[in-house]
C-alpha cells in the first residue's frame, strides 16, 4: 500500500525562503510541496485551489501578518499550520499570538551559523509538519472567542490552601493553548504551580507574560530562588532545567543550564523527578498534550512518592504522545478531557494522598 504524501503549502514573503523551505521539506519522501504563496491573500486562493494538508506560515509579512491571517482562516477553513518565526522580540510575541490563534506549532529561523542552523531547522520543520498532518483542527470551525474563566471562585472550603501543595504541569506540542485553558480556571487562592512547556529561550517569558494577563494567579518565567507559593505559577525558562527543592518550610525553584534530558531542556522529567523527591504526596502531576515521552518517568516517580496524577485524553490532545506514555507506564492515574482537567485538579486538592 502506497502511503499518501503530506501536501504542504508554503507561505513566506521572501522568494528565497520559499525556495529553501520547499527544497528542505521535499527531502522527506513523505512530503510534497504543492505550492507556495508570497502573502496571505495569495495563500487564501491557493488553499482553496490546492487543498493542502498542512500550511507553513511566515509570522511577519507585509499586507497582513500571520496572526491576523490565522484569525480569519481558522473559523472559515481550519487547517493545521506550522509557523516559521524569526527570533526577534516582535517575532516571539507574534508567535505566541499565532499559537493562541490556532497554529499547531512553530519553528525558529536560524540567526547565527546559518548553514548548520538551517539544516537543524529543516529537520525540525519536517518533523513538525508530519505531526501537524495528524492533528484534527475541526474544532476551530466557526469558533467563537473564549473568555478566560479566571474570575471563577470556589465555594467556601472547596480548596485546601497550603504552602505544602504543589501542582506540576508538563506539556509540549499544543501545550500553549492547553495550559492556558487549564490555568485560567484556577482561582487566585490556588496552591503554587510549576510548568514545563517545551519552548526556546525568550519564548517562555513572552508566554508567561501573556498568561499573566489572563489568569487570576500571578504567572512569571521562573528564576532560581523563586518561591513556589499559593497564587503563583512559575514557567520553566527555555534552555534551563527547572527543579523544585525544599528550603526550610517552603518550596522554591532552581533554574540552571544543563544537558537535554528526554530530548529537552527544559525537561518535564527533570521537574517532575524533583517534585517527587522534595514534595512527594503533597503534589499533583498533570500531563498535557505533547509528542514523545518526556515526563512519563518523572510522573511515575511522583506517583510512587504518593502524589496524585492526571493526563489529558486522546480526543482533546493535539498530539497524544506524552499523556499516552505517562498513562501506559503507570504514572498517570487516569485520562481526562482538557475541559475537565482544572476542576479535577481542584477536587484532588482536598485529598492529595494517592488512592
Amino acid at each position: 500500500m502506497v502511503r499518501k504524501k503530506i501536501r504542504v503549502l508554503v507561505v513566506d514573503d521572501s522568494a528565497l525562503v520559499r525556495q529553501i523551505l520547499t527544497q528542505g521539506l521535499e527531502l522527506d519522501p513523505g512530503i510534497e510541496v504543492v505550492g507556495s504563496a508570497a502573502d496571505p491573500y495569495q495563500a487564501r486562493d491557493r488553499i482553496l485551489a490546492l487543498h493542502p494538508d498542512v500550511l507553513t506560515l511566515d509570522v511577519e509579512m507585509p499586507r497582513m501578518d500571520g496572526v491576523e491571517f490565522l484569525r480569519r482562516l481558522m473559523p472559515q477553513h481550519p487547517l493545521p499550520v506550522v509557523m516559521v518565526s524569526s527570533l526577534t522580540q516582535k517575532g516571539k510575541q507574534i508567535t505566541i499570538d499565532a499559537l493562541e490563534a490556532g497554529a499547531v506549532d512553530f519553528v525558529s529561523k536560524p540567526m547565527a551559523d546559518v548553514a548548520r542552523g538551517l539544516q537543524a531547522m529543516m529537520f525540525e520543520l519536517r518533523t513538525k509538519v508530519k505531526i501537524a498532518a495528524t492533528v484534527n483542527v475541526a474544532h476551530w470551525k466557526s469558533k467563537r472567542s473564549e473568555l478566560p474563566k479566571s474570575t471563577l471562585r470556589p465555594s467556601p472550603g472547596a480548596l485546601a490552601e497550603s504552602t505544602d501543595k504543589v501542582i506540576a504541569i508538563g506539556a509540549s506540542t499544543g501545550g500553549t493553548e492547553a495550559i492556558k485553558k487549564v490555568i485560567t480556571r484556577f482561582p487566585a487562592t490556588m496552591p503554587g504551580v510549576v510548568v514545563v512547556q517545551h519552548m526556546p529561550a525568550g519564548f517562555t517569558k513572552m508566554f508567561a507574560d501573556r498568561l499573566n494577563q489572563l489568569c487570576a494567579m500571578e504567572v512569571k518565567e521562573a528564576e532560581s530562588g523563586d518561591r513556589v507559593m499559593p497564587g503563583r505559577i512559575l514557567i520553566a525558562p527555555g534552555e534551563r532545567q527547572m527543579k523544585v527543592i525544599r528550603s526550610g518550610g517552603f518550596y522554591q525553584v532552581v533554574c540552571e543550564a544543563g544537558e537535554k534530558v528526554s530530548g529537552h531542556c527544559p525537561s518535564v522529567d527533570v521537574m517532575m523527578h524533583s517534585v517527587a523527591t522534595h514534595v512527594g504526596a503533597n503534589a499533583i502531576g498533570v500531563m498535557l498534550t505533547g509528542m514523545g515521552s518526556d515526563g512519563a518517568d518523572g510522573m511515575l516517580a511522583m506517583r510512587r512518592a504518593g502524589a496524585r496524577s492526571l493526563a489529558q485524553d486522546e480526543e482533546s490532545c493535539v498530539v497524544f504522545g506524552m499523556p499516552k506514555v505517562a498513562f501506559e507506564r503507570g504514572g498517570a492515574e487516569r485520562l481526562l478531557p482538557l475541559e475537565e482537567m482544572a476542576p479535577a485538579v481542584m477536587a484532588l486538592l482536598t485529598n492529595t494522598k494517592a488512592a
